[in-house]
């Protein structure tokens, strides 16, 4: 029985842990999730960006997916990401995730090809069309050079099960062209951190994470005081956050991250190839970046 997706709250796109053997460390997979969910997440997304998504076997994939199911018994959905090239592989991934329990899906546009207006809105109405799970579509033109614009959903809201975006284009501007647009016809997920306060008070649903992996509980203080309008205190803590929120928008944000989860023990920094864990002065200078934060970790005030 699938668990309800109500596209809001905090989703962490999970990172995932590698042993020193270059093998998926559940355990510390699972540690992570338990700390998120105490910290009370709203859902999870596998296999993502962040998750080296790139370099997952797809057994691998299931094998994390099937962990994250057994670990939430049913208390928050968890999404399986799809990052496909080709049309039929990304279906494909789609009916593996929904024959092994998964909640509901993130799609990307097509890999490596920057694909046109009508050859993504197909290639989004061809995955759409063969999975009964709900889809949150990613858009984020700055990483994957297609933009899925205004026009585009116009087609995409005819499908039911298309019912939210990763709102990533960078462009704060675009939250208030899709409401106009469409209303609450499409859950809108702020999905970039340093974007993520501004986000929600224009009016976004939740906010998918990154540093959330290592900050659950200052991530969830962020969402929850936004959301009963104690905007100073929300301000307090995301000011503290930024430098730490700034990590996410690097080309070795998988590697900054994974340092911050380490840090705060709940991840390790074990990376698969061709990335590589950090070394020397760009090391020292993430650590001290962490550290500095860590050392003035502020008190989470109460919610009103």
């Amino acid at each position: 029985m699938n668990v309800p997706v109500k596209w809001e709250g905090v989703y962490p796109a999970l990172l995932t842990p590698f042993t020193a053997n270059d093998e998926l460390d559940l355990p510390l997979f699972e540690k992570n999730l338990h700390a998120q969910l105490d910290a009370g997440v709203h859902g999870f997304i596998l296999g993502g960006s962040l998750g080296e998504a790139s370099t997952l076997g797809n057994d691998e994939k299931i094998e994390l997916l099937q962990s994250a199911l057994a670990v939430c018994e049913s208390s928050v959905p968890v999404l399986v990401n799809i990052a496909e090239q080709a049309t039929k592989q990304a279906i494909a991934r789609a009916h593996e995730a929904e024959a092994n329990g998964a909640d509901g899906l993130m799609l990307l546009p097509p890999m490596r090809y920057p694909a046109d207006a009508r050859e993504t809105v197909t290639y989004f109405k061809a995955v759409a069309s063969e999975t009964a799970l709900p889809v949150m579509i990613y858009n984020n033109p700055y990483d994957y050079k297609i933009m899925t614009t205004v026009a585009m959903f116009e087609e995409l809201a005819r499908f039911d099960n298309i019912q939210a975006v990763k709102e990533s284009t960078r462009d704060l501007t675009n939250i208030t062209r899709m409401r106009n647009a469409f209303g609450d016809r499409f859950k809108l997920m702020g999905g970039v951190d340093t974007l993520a306060l501004e986000a929600l008070l224009l009016g976004c649903d939740g906010w998918v994470g990154g540093l959330v992996d290592a900050f659950p509980q200052e991530t969830m203080a962020i969402y929850d005081l936004a959301k009963a309008g104690q905007i100073t205190e929300a301000l307090a803590i995301y000011r503290w956050f930024m430098p730490l929120l700034e990590l996410d928008i690097h080309p070795k944000l998988v590697q900054y991250i994974k340092l911050a989860a380490t840090a705060t023990g709940i991840g390790s920094e074990y990376v698969r190839a061709p990335r590589l864990p950090l070394i020397g002065d760009e090391r020292t200078q993430v650590w001290q970046i962490i550290q500095t934060q860590l050392a003035c970790r502020p008190t989470l005030p109460m919610i009103k």
